[in-house]
């Protein structure tokens, strides 16, 4: 099934914010950020055509990582690091922190 033209939109984001792919400690905080501008059940599609592009044991880490997100909050740190890679990527939805 094709995925809608936004979560496909959102897919070209992730990938240009992380063109090497998303490395497994940035999981939890990505999947947190989606989390606050998207449904569960848009995050998990997401999360299914990141899998399908990934390696196994990346594959395991998106799982693991959805799960704890749900358990976990994630660090505010984790947060705005994944932010202005995402940011940087052309993601509108992730303004960049203010320092200080």
């Amino acid at each position: 099934m094709p995925l809608p033209p936004v979560l496909n939109k959102i897919i070209e984001w992730l990938r240009a914010g992380y063109p090497e792919g998303v490395p497994e400690h940035d999981y939890i905080p990505l999947f947190a950020l989606l989390g606050s501008q998207l449904t569960n059940e848009d995050v998990s599609l997401i999360a299914t055509e990141l899998e399908a592009a990934a390696d196994p044991e990346s594959a395991e880490a998106i799982k693991k990582a959805i799960v704890e997100v749900t358990h976990t909050p994630p660090n505010d740190a984790d947060v705005n690091r994944v932010r202005s890679r995402l940011a940087a990527g052309g993601w509108p939805l992730a303004r960049p922190e203010p320092a200080g």
